[in-house]
C-alpha cells in the first residue's frame, strides 16, 4: 500500500462531536487539536511527505466571538508546541493571511517557520485565514504589480500561497459533507477526493490507513484516458 506523497484534511465535525456528547462546542476543538496531532505522527510513520490542514478559513471569522477566541487561544497552545515539532524533524509552513490574527499568533507562527525550516522530515501545512478565491485575488495582484506582460500557468502556481508545496494527491474530509468549502481550489484540481462520515476529533491512525487504502485502489488519469478507457 502506497502512501500518497501530498494528503490535505478538511477537518470537519468538531462542533458535532461535542455537541453529541452534551458538551461545548469548544471541546470538540480541543479534542480536533488532539486528532491533528495523531495524524501528523500517523502521517510520518506512514511514509507521507506533506500533510495540509484546513485550519481556520477566511469565512470563520463569521462565528460567534466566544467561538473565535477560544479558537486563537487553540491555536496559542499548538504554536507553543513549536520546540516538539522541531524535534521530531517537521517543517512547519502556513498558508493564508496571517495578518488579521492577534500579533503574537502571527508572530509565534513565522518563528516557527523558521525554527523547522532546515528540518527535512514530514512537511506540515497549517493553512489559517485562509481561503481559496482570497490566495487567487492575492496571486492575481501580485502578478499585476510586477507588470508582467503575460501569465503562465507555473507564474500563477509561483504566486499562490502554496509555492514550493506539491499539490495533493488527496484530499480528505471529515464530518460527512461533500464540499470543498473553498479549500485548495486549484490545487485540487486533479486531487483524489475522499469524504468520511468519521467526526475529524476521532480521526486516528486506522482510519489515515483505511483511507490511503482506499486511494491506492484509484487510478489517477489527469484527464488522460485510463487502462479501462484506453479504446474510448
Amino acid at each position: 500500500m502506497a502512501a500518497p506523497s501530498h494528503i490535505a484534511f478538511i477537518m470537519d465535525g468538531n462542533g458535532r462531536w461535542a455537541k453529541r456528547r452534551g458538551l461545548p462546542r469548544k471541546y470538540g476543538h480541543k479534542m480536533g487539536t488532539e486528532a491533528l496531532e495523531r495524524t501528523v505522527k500517523a502521517a510520518a510513520e506512514l511514509g507521507v511527505k506533506y500533510v495540509t490542514f484546513y485550519a481556520f478559513s477566511t469565512e470563520n471569522w463569521t462565528r460567534p466571538q466566544a467561538e473565535i477566541d477560544y479558537l486563537m487561544d487553540t491555536f496559542r497552545d499548538f504554536l507553543k508546541k513549536g520546540d516538539k515539532y522541531k524535534d521530531d524533524n517537521y517543517k512547519l509552513v502556513f498558508i493564508g493571511n496571517l495578518d488579521r490574527f492577534p500579533s503574537d499568533i502571527a508572530d509565534m507562527a513565522r518563528s516557527l517557520v523558521d525554527r523547522t525550516k532546515a528540518n527535512d522530515g514530514l512537511t506540515v501545512v497549517i493553512a489559517m485565514n485562509y481561503g481559496s478565491w482570497e490566495e487567487i485575488t492575492t496571486a492575481i495582484n501580485s502578478l499585476i504589480a510586477e507588470k508582467v506582460a503575460s501569465v503562465s500557468e507555473e507564474d500563477v502556481k509561483a504566486a499562490l500561497y502554496t509555492a514550493g508545496i506539491p499539490f495533493p494527491d488527496l484530499v480528505v474530509r471529515t464530518g460527512g459533507e461533500v464540499r470543498l468549502s473553498n479549500f485548495l481550489l486549484l490545487q485540487s484540481a486533479y486531487a483524489e477526493l475522499l469524504f468520511t462520515d468519521v467526526l475529524w476529533p476521532d480521526f486516528d491512525k486506522n482510519e489515515l490507513i483505511r483511507v490511503i487504502d482506499e486511494y491506492s485502489k484509484r487510478e489517477r488519469k489527469f484527464g488522460g484516458a485510463g487502462g479501462g478507457d484506453a479504446e474510448a
